[in-house]
């Protein structure tokens, strides 16, 4: 079983034309019924129009490209 890369808290910046400033807010793991984790995802949000707008579904290698600091 993998350790997370990231921890909760590190920010990373989104590619594109308008770049947001993410934050890792949680991280999701998925298992499969012999208790193997399949599946390694996490949650970030950003702010938009004064709102924060949360992505459940990051993969690491978003967060790999965009690091901050």
């Amino acid at each position: 079983m993998r350790e997370p890369k990231f921890k909760i808290g590190q920010q990373y910046k989104t590619g594109g034309k308008h770049p947001k400033i993410c934050t890792v807010i949680d991280i999701y793991k998925t298992y499969n019924s012999n208790g193997e984790m399949v599946k390694l995802r996490y949650v970030s949000q950003h702010e938009f129009c004064g709102q924060m707008v949360i992505d459940a579904d990051v993969p690491e290698a978003t967060i790999a490209r965009g690091l901050i600091g």
